[in-house]
Parts: structure tokens; C-alpha cells; sequence
């Protein structure tokens, strides 16, 4: 059930001044159970799995061998594919952040990571499965915090380049749901 935003939590704040930085208004839903994983938000909010956009942290070496951030926003269902990673960016070593990583990267920690109001400008790549839903839900920088919005207000809030950057999906099976092909701990994992 949603429970009334917390006004002064500071994280759902640096999110909602972003947005507002970009001339738009989000409206951050807060649950009292957590919407960590990309199965719990699709069941609080009622959405598809898809609708899900995880913003996973990932960390690529630049020239000067320097650790520089990518954010990655991910459909709930899709786990990105390392290598399109790393030949969408140009950065031929890219690995997943650590947790201590992520926070320290983003201001935020995993689970309630938001796809806009890091701590630094942070280079965003979405995936565009994406784009398939007029409404995606999104982190609001807690666990229990998410925002709907349209893919297309997303990807310019968070200046992302959208490109295939998630793993090839299997056929389904019959009688498989097309997003079952990923185990839930796998997804709880982010990847």
C-alpha cells in the first residue's frame, strides 16, 4: 500500500530537484514494503515487469585508467550484456560496480538507485525495451520511493543514449511467460 511521501527525505529530494532542474514534476509513490527488487515494484504499482527500470552502476577504466561511472536503465526482466556494454560506450574495460561503489558513484544506495540526482554527472545508456511501454516506473531514491514516467521524459531527464546493451533474449517456451526467462534471484541481483 503507498504510505504518503516522507517531504524531507533527502535522496527522494535530490530526485524530485533534478526533475524540477529539467523543467518536470514527478510524482513519487512511497510504499511501506520494499520495492527493491524489479518483481517487488511490478507488484506494488500493479505493472508488468518490463515497466521496471532497474538503474544498475557499472565502472569503466578511461584512457588515464581513471574509474568512471555508466548507469545503466535496465526493462525489469533484461540483464545487460557486458561486452555490448562495453562496445556501446567505447570502453573496453567495463565491469559491475560494487555496492560501496554504487553509493559512493551515485549518492544512492542499490535498490532505491534513481536514473537522475547523483552525486556526479554520470554517463546513462537505456535500454530500449524501454520504450515499448507509454509508462515505466522508476527508483525515487530509496527502496520504497518510485516515480511513473514515460520512457521518452526518462531518457531526457537522465540525457541517456538509448542502445542495445541487454543480453539476446531466448524464445520463449510453450507455455513460458515471455519475461519468466530470468530467475527471481538473478533479478533481485540487478543484473
Amino acid at each position: 500500500m503507498p504510505v504518503p511521501a516522507p517531504a524531507n527525505d533527502p535522496a527522494i529530494q535530490r530526485v524530485l530537484e533534478a526533475a524540477a532542474r529539467k523543467g518536470v514534476t514527478l510524482d513519487v509513490v512511497v510504499f511501506d514494503a520494499s520495492t527493491h527488487t524489479a518483481e517487488e515494484a511490478a507488484a506494488a504499482v500493479g505493472a508488468e515487469l518490463g515497466q521496471i527500470v532497474k538503474s544498475l552502476v557499472f565502472v569503466a577504466r578511461d584512457e588515464s585508467g581513471t574509474p568512471a561511472p555508466l548507469l545503466c536503465l535496465v526493462a525489469g526482466p533484461n540483464r545487460v550484456d557486458v561486452a555490448r556494454l562495453a562496445a556501446v560506450t567505447g570502453q573496453p574495460d567495463v565491469r559491475r560496480a560494487t555496492a560501496r561503489e554504487a553509493r559512493e558513484l551515485t549518492g544512492f544506495t542499490i535498490g532505491g538507485i534513481p536514473p537522475i540526482g547523483h552525486r556526479q554527472a554520470i554517463r546513462v545508456i537505456m535500454d530500449p525495451d524501454l520504450g515499448r511501454f507509454q509508462v515505466v516506473w522508476a527508483a525515487a531514491g530509496t527502496g520504497t520511493a518510485v516515480f511513473p514516467v514515460p520512457p521518452a521524459t526518462l531518457r531526457i531527464l537522465a540525457n541517456a543514449v538509448v542502445a542495445p546493451i541487454t543480453e539476446e533474449r531466448p524464445a520463449p517456451t510453450d507455455g513460458e511467460a515471455e519475461s519468466g526467462f530470468a530467475t527471481p534471484s538473478a533479478q533481485r541481483a540487478g543484473v
